[in-house]
């Protein structure tokens, strides 16, 4: 059909609206609707005022079809159309205030066609969103959540997750204790939805007490299995937000136990840098747990062996964050990842070697893990990394550290002391030294202190 065939259908339906009968008005409306697959975006965009001013008529008390059902369903039809234009005109032309009023006195097929209008609306206006959420529209979905049917309740927890995005609805929910209903909406409908509702726990749980509420209301499992079935972009924002319900010492090990570790393994060895930062963000914190840290350093030794450079290089700046944890550097020790990233050090790409070397020089502090070290050849490789001026400054200032540590235990003092003569040796042992002093002094300070003094907030004064 050409444009002009189309132009002629449009004045044709116009003068029906204008003056035919209920059930021409209603027909008419229907055909709009099967028709709106193809019609022109212009043309649809010309019913639109139509349709939204019928939908803001007071609703008929005739049995059967009502006009306002009939102008929702078109309404929703032509707001699938495109790339959401079509639906911010008909929030702009008023239709979500029209839709909540009828929704507040309709119920059985009218009530689901409204509720799915509303939600194409709200899933591609925001402005449409602010008309909902500052006009009592919060209220009103929770309240007929808690009383829907299955047959409209997964559209509900839909509108409620696009919703839940807001801020000032965020903080309804939590006012009305009404956060269950996010939980069901990550675990329930389509996956868009889903992973909608999933940032919005994670935005939710930023705070101890809510963080807590959604836990007892069973975020953990839901979250874990939506990283586990989402596609890649529902994959960062459940790692993303179970990252957040992590940060308490309390689900350190109950979001291990629910299985997040080996999928936040898989992010690390994906190729999308921000799923590499999310899966080292999470599993430094999850690594505070020693049980988590043992599970985590036996995926880390795995990707070391088996992963591509950037995999090799995420797994070793782990790695180096766990050295660090009084705990983990017999994790690491033990996981037997000493002797391969004693190769990586020497064959490995510039990423790989430096956070390597950050690992060791921080290894370098225990006498255990410098026998390791040294029992797996690291020294002469450390020694000339330090020598070689081609290498990066940070390679080399990390591998000096550690050769540090080495001098200063008489076990391994005569097998680095050729380096002392090295300019870059004898700065790092000096600013080692003034470091060192430099945390004494503040050690003996604060023991000195007392707990008011620790306490006093010159503020309050």
């Amino acid at each position: 059909m050409n444009t002009a065939d189309w132009d002629q259908e449009l004045r044709k339906y116009q003068d029906v609206i204008a003056s035919g009968t209920k059930s021409m008005k209603i027909k008419a409306m229907m055909m709009l609707a099967r028709f709106s697959k193809h019609a022109p975006e212009h043309v649809l965009a010309s019913t639109i005022p139509i349709l939204t001013e019928i939908l803001g008529h007071n609703v008929s008390n005739d049995s059967g079809p009502t006009l306002q059902e009939a102008a929702a369903y078109c309404l929703k039809c032509i707001a699938c159309r495109g790339e959401g234009a079509l639906a911010v005109e008909i929030g702009g032309h008023g239709a979500p205030y029209s839709l909540m009023r009828l929704l507040s006195h309709s119920d059985g097929r009218m009530q689901k066609v409204l509720i799915k209008c509303l939600l194409v609306i709200v899933s591609f206006c925001n402005a449409s969103r602010t008309a909902v959420a500052t006009n009592g529209g919060v209220e009103m979905i929770i309240g007929l959540l808690s009383s829907c049917t299955n047959d409209t309740k997964r559209y509900l927890l839909e509108i409620l997750s696009v919703l839940a995005l807001r801020r000032d609805v965020r903080k309804a929910l939590t006012r009305l204790r009404a956060l269950h209903y996010v939980v069901e909406a990550a675990s329930f409908g389509s996956m868009v939805s889903r992973e909608r509702a999933c940032q919005a726990i994670g935005l939710l749980g930023v705070t101890r007490q809510t963080r807590r509420m959604l836990v007892d209301l069973g975020a953990i499992p839901v979250l874990v299995s939506l990283f586990r079935e989402g596609e890649h972009s529902t994959k960062l924002v459940a790692g993303n937000s179970l990252g957040v319900i992590s940060a308490h010492v309390d689900y350190i090990r109950p979001v291990a136990q629910a299985g997040a570790i080996p999928l936040y393994a898989e992010l690390l060895e994906g190729p999308d840098p921000s799923g590499k930062e999310i899966a080292e963000d999470v599993f430094c914190i999850l690594a505070v747990a020693e049980a988590n840290a043992v599970e985590i350093a036996g995926h880390l030794v795995r990707i070391l062996r088996e992963g591509n450079d950037e995999a090799k290089a995420s797994a070793a700046d782990v790695m180096w964050d766990l050295s660090g944890y009084k705990h983990s550097m017999s994790v690491v020790r033990d996981s037997g990842a000493i002797p391969i990233l004693v190769e990586l050090l020497e064959t490995g790409s510039e990423d790989v070697k430096v956070n390597v070397s950050g690992t060791f020089a921080q290894l370098s502090y225990d006498g255990t893990d410098r026998m390791s070290l040294a029992e797996a050849g690291a020294i002469p490789i450390l020694i000339d990394l330090m020598n070689d001026v081609d290498e990066v400054e940070e390679l080399r200032d990390n591998a000096t550290e550690a050769l540090v540590n080495f001098y200063e235990d008489p076990f391994y003092h005569d097998r680095v002391s050729d380096a002392i003569n090295v300019s870059s040796f004898r700065n790092m042992q000096n600013r080692l030294v003034h470091i060192r002093a430099s945390n004494e002094h503040m050690a003996r300070s604060l023991r000195r202190m007392s707990v008011e003094q620790l306490t006093w907030n010159p503020d309050l004064v």
